[in-house]
This record gives structure tokens, sequence and C-alpha cells, in this order.
């Protein structure tokens, strides 16, 4: 019988409750939580890292609603660095030591790595409550609503659509919730990271497509069961990355009766609704600069034959990089056996492998 409860040693609770500090992504040290700690009793709302007391209270009166939030930083944080792995900046800023005061200056000031992070942290959010409620581990709701209009003569609308409303209006809820507090940094800053946000989530909403399954005899596919779907994270996060590299630097400057974020260096117009936007300019990422939460990439891995942001000389910032090589052992020569399996061997091969000085 699973136990209802919890205990975390004093050292890992303190480090937890330290972390709580009001940044509107803190409660990314959500993915830091056990794995083994199951969220069934109010209580364990207080072992949570990195959430402002109305996420705490959110946390109260949907217990359930916390497992998928705590699934959604660990997806953020592996999808950032996964999307990010062949750049300077390789989002490994994002997994930072539970008790850490604070993110480092390339998360915490508006350059365009944070509009990133806060924009794939929102799509993230509600794209994992929304396939909750589609695979039923959300109690509070179910499948998403077939759409209205009629699908042309072959398909039919069925099965179960992934609940992207409820989603959206859970995720918003809690992740721009620290972004909403008095004591939430300057108005530039909240502005930026709640449009951000939100670019994230119309990025989800860009992200429903129609997914079908085929029927009839001898897989003739004479009908087409179809619903509505979201894309894989991946394909968002990828998404979010074109509009990262095309990102608009604005200001925060009297507009009417009211300051604004504007383009900077464009003729004074709105900020579009799809693009992410930041406050200030980035490092290059080359050298590690506490400062501006750059971390370098000596000793990163680059691609010599490549011509991406992944090569030796881009990657390597012109410093150069040193060769090594390593050992692979892999299956082969496989072969198939009636029935019904497969043998291998194992071949080893050597390749040669570089790294920026």
């Amino acid at each position: 019988m699973r136990s209802s409860s919890h205990v975390l040693p004093l050292g890992v609770l303190t480090a937890l409750l330290l972390s709580q500090v009001c940044s509107g992504i803190k409660w990314l040290a959500l993915s830091h939580a056990p794995t083994s700690l199951h969220i069934n009793q109010t209580q364990h709302c207080k072992l949570l890292p990195g959430m402002v007391s109305s996420q705490a209270q959110l946390c109260r009166s949907n217990l359930e609603l916390m497992q998928t939030i705590v699934q959604a930083a660990r997806e953020v944080k592996k999808t950032c660095q996964k999307t990010f792995s062949d750049m300077r900046w390789n989002c490994s800023s994002i997994d930072i030591p539970i008790d850490a005061q604070k993110y480092p200056p390339d998360l915490e000031r508006g350059t365009r790595e944070a509009a990133f992070v806060y924009a794939l942290s929102a799509a993230t959010i509600s794209h994992t409550i929304a396939r909750a409620c589609t695979s039923g581990d959300l109690r509070l709701c179910s499948c998403g609503p077939m759409p209205a209009e009629i699908p042309e003569p072959g398909y039919r609308w069925g099965g179960c659509a992934d609940n992207l409303h409820y989603g959206l209006i859970m995720g918003s809820k809690f992740s721009d919730a620290p972004m909403k507090m008095k004591r939430a940094g300057s108005h530039a800053n909240k502005l930026m990271h709640l449009h951000n946000s939100e670019v994230g989530r119309q990025a989800l909403r860009d992200a429903m497509v129609m997914k079908c399954k085929c029927h009839g005899v001898s897989g003739s596919c004479s009908i087409r069961t179809c619903w509505r779907g979201l894309q894989d994270l991946r394909e968002i996060a990828m998404d979010l990355k074109t509009k990262y590299l095309s990102a608009t630097k604005v200001v925060h400057r009297p507009m009417g009766t009211r300051k604004q974020l504007v383009p900077k260096d464009i003729d004074i117009r709105p900020v579009r609704e799809n693009e992410l936007v930041y406050l200030q300019s980035s490092s290059d990422f080359c050298i590690r600069n506490d400062k501006q939460g750059s971390v370098g990439t000596q000793d990163r891995q680059c691609n010599k034959t490549s011509m991406g942001s992944d090569s030796c000389d881009l990657m390597c910032c012109g410093r150069g990089y040193n060769p090594y090589t390593e050992k692979l052992v892999e299956r082969c020569h496989c072969k198939y056996h009636w029935c019904c399996y497969v043998t291998c061997k194992k071949c080893e091969r050597i390749v040669e492998r570089y790294v920026c000085k």
C-alpha cells in the first residue's frame, strides 16, 4: 500500500524553502522534486520548491494537478537543453542547484534567452495538462470537445481530442501567477514575461492539428476517425526557437496614457502578438562571464564538418579546438530468425570528436 506522506531530510527541505524567491520561472525548480513524492495531501505543497503564495494556494486546491505540473517542469528543462544543444547558449543555466537563491543573469535579465524560456515554460505546462486530460491522468478534465464543422466525406470525428482549453486555463493561472504579484520586479520585465508567455501559448494553439486513424478492409482506409491533437512538444520548441532567433528588442516608453513595450530600432508600431521580445542584449556566450550569465564554450563538443551553429568555428568562437578519439560499441550484423527474434553481434569502431579550446 502506497504511503500517504513523504518526509524529506531537513537539509533538502531547507533548500527547497530557500529557493522560493519571486521569479516568474522559479517554479521550474519543481523539476528537483523527488520522484517518490506523491502529492496527495495539502501539506505536501509546502515541500515543493519555487512556488509563490498564489501557486501554493492553487496546489492546495488542485492536488491532483500538481503531479502534472511537476512533470511539466522536468519537460521544460529537458526540451530546452535538447533544442539548444547545437548553440553556444545551450540552456544549461536552467538546471541550477536546488539551494540557489536565483537563476543566473541570462534568465533573470530581460534577455532573448529569458524570452524563450518563459515562452517554452508557458507552452509546456499547458501542453502537459492538455495531454494529461486526454490520457485520463486528471479526473478534473476529460477529452476536448469535437469540432463543430462537419468533416469531409470519408472522415468522421471521434477519438479523444487533447483538452487544450483546460490546459490553457490552468496552465496560465499557474505560470503567470508570479508576474502578477506586486513585488515581481520592474513593470517592464513583467510586461515582457507576460507577453512572451502568451506567445508560447499562441504557439501551442497553432500546434493543434487534425490527427486520424484509418479503418477499412485490409487497411484500405475507406473511413478515417479524426480528432484534434497537439503536436509533440519538440516541434513547438523548434517553432519558438525560430521566434527566438528573430526576437525584437523593445523599450518601455509612454504610449498614450501608459507605458508600453515598443520595438527599439523600428518605426513606432505595437509589438506583434506572435513575436518574442527582449529588453537587454545578451552576451555572445563565448567565454565565461558570471555577470552576464555566460558559462562559455570551452570544452563544448563541436562538429568539424558542420556549417551551422554547432560548427567548430562558430561554437569555439575562433579559438580553435582539440581532437580526441572515442570507442563506440554498436549492434551490427543483425539477423531475423523465424519465428520471431533477432540476433546481433557487437561491433567496435573508433570515432574522432572535437572540443573547443
